[in-house]
């Protein structure tokens, strides 16, 4: 991993490959992959009661097991873990952290893995040369009782119609036999296409199944579905793991005493099993130096953090998860896990695991936790998993606009403000738009975002006080382009720009002589009404352009040029160029002598830099209503 080897199928556990010893050998050795493990309760549990099953000790022991969570949650990892025991775990130095060593199962274990992203109805499966099954039981024969297994139900898989219990149970041979059934809704989305009536055979053939299973001695079957408590399924293959499901509950009723439930990995599990599969040793002494001086900054900063940096149970959650900060595994299970594309402790592995890589490379100061920042956009990897794994590509303007380019590209706002503002300093600014890039990745619009107070959190650290991050978070705001600026959002990116950047932007290549000379055409417009209740005078010169003379009866309206006349804030008496325009008239300064009928009209100072902006903003907006006969674009901004 510190090399930058890491590779996808580290990530990607294959039960079948496992079974047939084509697996990498993080999961394929035994010795490798409990090494690699955590012994989680659900882990200890299943393997308890399926090798007492096994090895006849178990007495009542249930003989089906189901595994449910989401994507992710641990279940293809519990079921290696299961045929490795059935093994015999041979060279496991810590099998005691999982089982008992003393209740694995004695001599060989007929072992069925039937994994449904493997299956393939269609074509067939190929079994061995000149063999091949369409289902999911002629593969389950050919597994538990070779080539003659399979001629058992060759009939039953070619024409797809499920065998009955008492056949399944000839293939069980009076041995231990372990069956373990994986990813089912994505055979169920194959069989379908095929099969016309293969959700009806699928249902009939666990009914059958689950029967056999429970009335034979020393026989395991263990199943997964990724659905929640209710049966509900979120994720891509919905459909097909509540028709699962609703096969299996029925199923159950067969074997109802037999049957029990397990969660592989418990939510407050998941620290465990990252440190365990991302590192070798993590020194807990170190650990609570370092989460005594973050409780330093967070206790020197109550007033500007938010009221959970006082909660010891941010310190406890902190001890349990170091080196990954309490605040990343947070956005990780509450905000990422949320995304149907997101395979939760798989995903996870693979994300952290890219980002140790990249810190042990780059060393940043501030990494005496692993933050929700330090998963950076900028490298390629794990810019990959965003926009491939993750398939959040909608997003990659707004990474390359705001948040971080890659090497070789004009750099993001956030990377030029830590550049100009911060050189040689933890780039601050770009931690604030990252930790709120990933905030943004989560599915339905109200979970989407952070606070500010939050953000200062998250990215606060020894290194980093909340002060300097507010400073940034304020400056980063004021400047980016894809930031949701709707009144009352929170702190999240959106997949186009806002208008309000899109504006700035077009405001700031307005040219000030254009300025100048709308603004003049929009004071003309404004005191040169015909037949007004004044003759309005423009911008005079001096007095030998302000007549002194009652003409048509209507006053005089001076008004006078806000470039070089203009109302102090303190003022004390009329500015030197209306003085001179009231008391004079004509170019030999002679006495005025119809004061009384001159009005003067003068611009407050401090309202001329918002008028000039009201203009140049009047302007943008009309290049905006037109932007091609001025070739603008939105991808320009």
């Amino acid at each position: 991993m510190l090399g930058g080897t890491v590779r996808d199928d580290e990530f990607m556990a294959d039960l079948s490959r496992v079974v047939n010893g084509t697996a990498p050998d993080d999961y394929l050795d035994p010795a490798a992959f409990f090494a690699k493990s955590y012994p989680t309760r659900g882990m200890k549990e299943l393997l308890k009661a399926v090798c007492l099953r096994l090895s006849g000790k178990g007495g009542e022991v249930s003989s089906i097991i189901r595994l449910g969570t989401q994507y992710g949650g641990g279940k293809t990892h519990a079921l290696i873990a299961l045929v490795h025991a059935a093994r015999g775990a041979k060279d496991v130095t810590n099998l005691s952290d999982f089982v008992d060593p003393a209740i694995l199962p004695v001599g060989a274990v007929r072992i069925a893995a039937l994994d449904g992203e493997n299956a393939d109805p269609a074509n067939g499966l190929t079994l061995e040369p000149g063999l091949l099954a369409r289902s999911l039981w002629g593969e389950m024969a050919y597994r538990l009782a070779g080539r003659d297994g399979y001629e058992r139900v060759r009939v039953s898989d070619e024409k797809h119609i499920a065998p009955g219990a008492d056949t399944i149970r000839e293939l069980f041979g009076g041995q231990p036999t372990l069956i373990l059934l994986d990813e089912i809704s994505v055979y169920l989305r194959k069989v379908e296409r095929a099969f016309p009536d293969a959700s009806k055979q699928f249902a009939a053939f666990v009914h059958d199944l689950f029967k056999a299973v429970a009335s034979t001695p020393r026989v395991a079957l263990v199943y997964t579905l990724a659905v929640g408590k209710d049966d509900k399924a979120g994720d891509a293959y919905k459909g097909e793991n509540e028709r699962a499901a609703a096969a299996m509950t029925e199923a159950e009723s067969v074997a109802v005493r037999s049957t029990t439930p397990l969660n592989p990995t418990e939510e407050d599990e998941t620290p465990n099993v990252l440190r365990a599969r991302l590192f070798e040793h993590v020194d807990l002494n170190a650990a609570q130096q370092v989460i005594a001086a973050y409780s330093q900054v967070w206790n020197a900063n109550r007033d500007a953090l938010p009221a959970d940096a006082a909660d010891p149970e941010l310190r406890d959650q902190f001890a349990r998860s170091y080196p990954l900060h309490p605040k990343l595994l947070e956005m990780l299970t509450e905000k990422t896990a949320s995304l149907s594309t997101f395979q939760r402790t798989r995903g996870m592995l693979r994300l952290l695991a890219r980002t140790v890589h990249h810190l042990w490379r780059i060393q940043p100061p501030d990494a005496a936790s692993i933050h929700t920042h330090h998963m950076d956009p900028a490298f390629e990897p794990i810019r990959t998993e965003i926009n491939v794994k993750l398939g959040q590509g909608q997003y990659a303007p707004a990474v390359k606009s705001d948040v971080a380019a890659v090497a070789g590209q004009e750099p993001a706002l956030a990377q030029r403000i830590d550049a100009q503002k911060y050189p040689g300093l933890p780039p601050v600014t770009a931690y604030v738009a990252c930790t709120i890039f990933w905030h943004t990745l989560a599915y339905g619009d109200p979970a989407k975002g952070i606070t500010p107070e939050q953000l200062k959190l998250s990215v606060c650290s020894p290194a980093l006080e909340p002060s300097f991050i507010e400073q940034a978070r304020v400056q980063f705001i004021t400047d980016s382009i894809y930031l949701d600026d709707r009144p009352g959002a929170p702190l999240r990116f959106m997949a186009e720009p806002n208008l309000t950047m899109i504006v700035r932007r077009i405001m700031r290549d307005i040219d000030a002589a254009d300025v100048r000379t709308e603004l003049a055409e929009r004071i003309r417009a404004l005191f040169t009404l015909p037949r007004g209740e004044f003759n309005a005078v423009l911008s005079p010169a001096g007095p030998y352009e302000v007549p002194d003379e009652v003409g048509d009866g209507r006053p005089m309206l001076v008004v006078m040029n806000h470039e070089s006349t203009a109302v102090p804030s303190d003022l004390r008496e009329p500015p030197p160029d209306i003085a001179e325009i009231f008391e004079y008239k004509g170019a030999e300064r002679k006495i005025r002598e119809l004061k009384n009928n001159l009005v003067f009209v003068a611009a407050d100072e401090r309202a001329i830099p918002n008028m000039r902006d009201l203009v140049r903003r009047r302007l943008a907006l009309g290049l905006l209503q037109k932007p091609q006969e001025h070739h603008i674009t939105l991808a320009d901004y």
